[in-house]
This record gives C-alpha cells, structure tokens and sequence, in this order.
C-alpha cells in the first residue's frame, strides 16, 4: 500500500475541502492537513471524497477511512484523527479499537431489536419450526390459540372468537411477568376453563422453547414467570365420566340410525362399537379394511398402528358405504375428501332421541364401560381400544392374538345390539368382498 497518493500539505478549510476533487486521469489523490497530524482528504475517479488518518503502526503505514466529506464536518474529522493518533501513541491499534466500537454497536442494535420482540413474533418462529413434528390436531390447537377475533367462519354466520392466548399476542417477551400471566389465566377461565388450562400448557411449552433459543435467550426465564402464583391459578383437570348406560342404547342407537347422514350415522355407531378415538377412526382407509380377514388397521397416536377386529355389524356398516375416494368415511363437501367431524350430527341424534349430551370420546368411553355387561377382561378391552398396559403382567406378557380379540369384541357387539333392539347380522356379513 502507497503511503501517500500526493504529498500536497495545506491548512484544512471548508471552502478547500469542498472544492478538493480527483484530478483528470488520475485513480486517487490526497491531500494532507498541517493543521491537525495524520488527517487527509482522499479523492477518487468515481467522485467519491473521503476523510482518512494514517500514521505508523508497527513500523508500517497504518490507513483508516474516517468517513465520508458529505457526512463528516471537517471539525468531526479533526476530533476523531485527532483521537485515533492519541491511541496510536498508547499503543492501541485503530483498527481493533474500530472493530470493537462496531461490534458493540451491532450487538446494541441487536439488543434493540430483541427488547421489541413481541410474543407473536417468537411464536410465529416456534410454530413454524416445530409444526412439522405435530399432529394434525396439535397443530391445530395452535392455530385455535392465537385465533384473531371477528373473523368469519367457514359454517357459522358467528364470528370467530379471540384464542386463549390471542390476548397476551402483543406483549413483549421482555416485559412479560407473573402478574401479567395471572391477570390473564384469571381472565380466561372465568369463561373458559378447560381452553384456559390447555391455553397454559401450549404457553409453558412455547416459553420453554423460546428461552433456549438465542434469538429470544435473556429475554425471559419459564421458571420466574411461571411461579406457584400462576399455576395454581390454572384451572385444575376435571375427569369426564360422560357415556351412554345400558337403558339409553335403544333410544341412541334409534336416533343415530335416522340421521339423514349416512356416513356420519355409520360413524358414530362404529365410534361406540370400536371403542377407537374420533380422529383415528376418521382418518379410516379402504385399504385399512380387511373384509376377508374381519379386520381394522387403526392408526394409533399411541403405538403407530394397531390391528383390531372388523366385528359383523360394524363390517355391514362399513360395506354399505359409498367407495367415493381412499377414505372410508368420505365427503363429497370438505377439502381433504374425508369427513371432518361428527360432533354436529352426534348433537342432533342426541336431541332427537332425549339423551344428555355425550361427547365423541364418551363414546370411546362407553365401549369401555358397557363391555364389563359382558365380563370381557379389562387388558382386552385395553387392546382393543389402544390403552397403554396399566400392568406389569399386561405390559410384558400380554399380547393376545387377533382370533382372541375377536371372540370378546363379538360377544361385545352382540350384547350392545340386544339391548338396543337390533337384529344380529348374519354370519358372514361384510366378507362378501375385500376391498383392495
């Protein structure tokens, strides 16, 4: 590197630092300050005219841009080359000291930028980079929390109500405190408990997350907010024990079977004579459905799949279904060409038949329950239904075999049927062909 394009020395002013230009055919020229050591001014053939210090370092020429002639006064540039030759003389390089002020500024900036980051802003980046483990339905108890009030409904002329957590969406992660989450737990579960104790769980979860990583890390601690204060004001699980008794089969099942739903009236009575979960039972394939072999294929969120009995009534329901697409319980109005959810059509048969309301899963539950009219063992109706082995026996030596399964889900279905009324199904109903 040149130590000097010119050794033209003159007395800085603004009219000469103004006027000071790169002369024709020439790449680079400078001038030099007498008035203050080691500050030049340095003109290039692009037209760009920039303050500059130079001194020796080392022994070598030392040169640092200063800035720009449009954004420095001339008295900025005399200060700060006259501060950059007082580190040169203690021995202190510019070009660190220069590196160091920048990296202290950006990390102020960034500083900055982390105190206004909302919680909307670090659950958007949460969402998107955990969705893809989820669920269908997790992911949908997401979207759920952070609804926006006032939006339209795609089967309501209602509009949408805030989600749980919607309320807290503005807060900045900074200035969140045990206050704050109680004011709003308070808040939430006066209307709704059972949203607000969900609410809180997906927040811990979230706020778990967001501490480890290092955009957010600093900006709070899970432990200082979530304090003894906050979750004791978390509305406490209550256990549901809803499900239909052996004297209301006749009425439901009445009900049920008049809906103008044939899908959804196939659905509902299969809910009750798996026992599976709505969702898994759903999301039921044909190619799922073993006619031949009378049997399901469940989709287990617990176990990944497990295979069940395909029970005579259940096989004449599935068998009557129109083979629309690959879902058995097909629409022909959804988007994803399957049912979505029962729980409407469920209501109406309730109403219909006087019953009180029983939720999807108290249908589940109820297989549960009226199986014990037929004294079936408790590990096969766990089996069954995809219950986590509650014993050690059960855990490690119990796996029963399909035929077994289906000696006790039979004598299920055909104790269910009689009390409601329903002629048996004739043997070898459902295994006229195998849907491939």
């Amino acid at each position: 590197m040149a130590t000097r394009d010119s050794i033209t020395r003159l007395n800085f002013t603004h009219a000469r630092v103004t006027a000071f230009a790169c002369p024709k055919g020439k790449g680079s020229a400078c001038i030099w300050d007498s008035g203050q050591p080691g500050l030049g001014l340095r003109a290039r053939d692009t037209g760009a005219v920039t303050y500059i210090f130079q001194r020796k370092w080392s022994g070598r020429p030392l040169r640092i841009a200063i800035g720009d002639r449009e954004t420095w006064t001339l008295a900025e540039a005399r200060a700060e080359a006259k501060r950059m030759s007082a580190l040169v003389d203690q021995g202190i390089d510019p070009r660190q000291e220069k590196a160091q002020r920048k990296a202290e500024a950006d990390q102020a900036r960034q500083e900055q930028a982390r105190a206004v980051v909302t919680l909307a802003d670090a659950w958007d980046a949460y969402v998107k980079a955990r969705q893809a483990d989820w669920s269908e339905p997790h992911r949908r108890d997401h979207a759920q929390a952070m609804t926006a009030p006032g939006q339209p409904r795609k089967r309501s002329p209602r509009k949408t109500r805030a989600g749980v957590l919607y309320p807290l969406r503005g807060e900045r992660l900074a200035d969140l405190t045990p206050e704050r989450l109680a004011t709003w737990m308070e808040q939430e579960k006066a209307a709704r408990p059972a949203v607000a104790a969900r609410g809180f769980r997906l927040l811990r979860t979230f706020l778990n997350w967001a501490a480890e990583q290092p955009e957010y890390r600093g900006l709070l601690d899970p432990a200082a907010l979530l304090t003894k204060t906050v979750r004791r004001s978390v509305p406490k699980p209550r256990a549901k024990d809803d499900c239909l008794q052996r004297e209301q089969l006749a009425p439901w099942f009445k009900a049920v079977r008049e809906l103008p739903y044939p899908v959804h009236a196939a659905y509902l009575q299969a809910l009750l004579l798996t026992g599976g979960r709505a969702q898994e039972l759903a999301s039921l394939r044909w190619e799922d459905v073993d006619f031949q072999w009378q049997a399901l294929a469940i989709r287990d969120k617990v176990e990944g799949e497990r295979v069940i009995p395909l029970t005579p009534y259940v096989a004449t329901l599935l068998d009557a279904l129109p083979r629309r697409n690959e879902w058995v319980f097909s629409s022909t109005s959804s988007k994803s060409g399957r049912m979505s959810e029962g729980n409407h059509a469920h209501t109406r048969a309730l109403q219909a038949a006087g019953l009180p309301h029983i939720t999807l899963h108290g249908l589940r539950r109820s297989f549960g329950t009226l199986s014990e009219w037929v004294e079936c063992p408790v590990g096969v109706v766990a089996q069954i239904q995809g219950h986590k082995p509650s014993a050690i026996a059960e855990k490690h030596y119990r796996r029963r075999p399909l035929d077994l399964l289906r000696q006790w889900h039979t004598k299920i279905e055909a104790w269910v049927l009689d009390e409601a009324s329903i002629p048996q199904p004739q043997a070898g109903a459902g295994r006229l062909r195998r849907v491939k």
